[in-house]
């Protein structure tokens, strides 16, 4: 008979009589479920990057304030994970994943229908903490998969979640080209309401596996990052990565329109190279299995800044070269951001078996407080010194990661 789980423990036991036998393969339908579902979620956060410029000639805002709009949308996912993932361990999983799919939904409608920038950032703030239900989606995956088929599993929902980055800037930024911005957030709720009722029919019931009290949750994430200098390492050096990459994305759209008179359409159409970054989730994996997560992360974080540098040489090319440059730089940039996020999950999660949902909240935190730290840099960089100064500040972020790798100590 199987052991009763420690209360602390980050596992989740499954009470449904849907859910799968100890042992048995899930229904593929529900891995596509879930792995949808991260996507969707996931991609809530990337929607408005491509269509900045059309949402600052609509509402009127300058360049600056349409920095806080993504800003917005990274903070409140920070803010999710830090304050709402550890209720994961103490609630019903599914009910969580729930609700915030519906509040998902409420708050892209509400950001399709804002009369003005303020309503938009309140929106965008609560679509971030809505989007976290990915968060709450990958543990529900390790926790439903069996052992021997767990990694392919996780590893089937991270592709999927991966591929929501991707393709939510593409689609967003063809979207916006044809029908304007404010139909992709309204195609998006409807989106995210499908993807609730697949939820509501297909996810199994979780046993929650501790009584602690919210306090205590939070506390104890508190503890972890005192007691481990890795986590610190990790948490601050996927945050330095997370402001390049958040500056670069933040301020793409509007340095294409103002700059070489592109649209939404082509802003989105550089998340294509994104796919590097799908495709390093794997490789990097099995890297970091036979040589160390160490030499991956520095790997990772020297690619990083070596793409953004070569930004740096662009101002005096012509557009169609400039456009060339950027896309080899994008292609190497998301390689190394995933490579060194893979790697630090992977020595995140080792640290305490008990205790990965905490630790993933932790480490998941510092990099989304990266990317909303990112979004409102880049914005003012680009104002103040154009898209040449936005890529030296890329680069020495992704050069200030490295440094934390390379010290012995947090």
């Amino acid at each position: 008979m199987r052991a009763i789980p420690p209360p602390d423990s980050i596992m989740s036991s499954i009470s449904s009589p849907q859910a799968p036998a100890t042992g048995s393969a899930l229904p593929r339908s529900l891995v596509l479920l879930l792995a949808t579902g991260a996507g969707l979620g996931v991609a809530s956060l990337y929607y408005s990057q491509p269509m900045l410029a059309l949402v600052g000639d609509d509402l009127q805002a300058g360049t600056g304030a349409l920095g806080l709009v993504p800003m917005m949308t990274q903070l409140g996912y920070a803010l999710g994970i830090l304050l709402l993932a550890p209720l994961g361990d103490r609630y019903d999983r599914r009910q969580i994943i729930l609700v915030k799919t519906a509040v998902l939904a409420l708050a892209l409608l509400a950001s399709g229908l804002s009369p003005n920038l303020p309503a938009l950032l309140v929106a965008s703030l609560v679509i971030g903490l809505a989007a976290t239900l990915a968060q709450d989606i990958v543990p529900a995956a390790a926790t439903l998969a069996p052992a021997e088929h767990r990694g392919r599993i996780v590893g089937t929902v991270m592709t999927g979640l991966l591929l929501g980055i991707l393709l939510s800037r593409v689609v967003s930024g063809a979207l916006a080209g044809q029908t304007g911005w404010r139909a992709v957030f309204m195609a998006a709720a409807v989106m995210i309401a499908l993807a609730g009722m697949a939820f509501w029919r297909g996810l199994p019931r979780f046993t929650p596996t501790t009584r602690l009290g919210y306090g205590a949750l939070l506390a104890s994430m508190v503890a972890l990052w005192r007691q481990y200098p890795a986590l610190r390492r990790a948490a601050l050096a996927q945050g330095l990565l997370a402001v390049a990459f958040s500056a670069f994305w933040s301020t793409l759209a509007v340095m294409l329109h103002d700059d070489l008179h592109l649209g939404s359409a082509a802003a989105g159409a550089f998340g294509l190279a994104g796919a590097a970054g799908a495709l390093a989730a794997p490789l990097s994996g099995r890297l970091a299995d036979r040589r160390g997560t160490e030499i991956v992360v520095r790997l990772g974080a020297a690619l990083t800044a070596a793409s953004f540098a070569v930004l740096t040489l662009g101002s005096g090319l012509s557009a169609q070269g400039q456009i060339l440059l950027i896309a080899g730089a994008t292609v190497g940039f998301d390689l190394g951001m995933q490579a060194a996020l893979i790697a630090h999950q992977t020595e995140v999660y080792s640290l305490d078996p008990a205790a990965r949902s905490r630790l993933n909240a932790v480490l998941f935190t510092g990099m989304f407080v990266g990317m909303a730290s990112g979004a409102a840099l880049g914005s003012w960089v680009l104002e103040h010194a154009g898209w040449t100064g936005v890529a030296v500040l890329s680069t020495g972020s992704a050069l200030a990661a490295l440094l934390v790798r390379l010290a012995r100590r947090a």
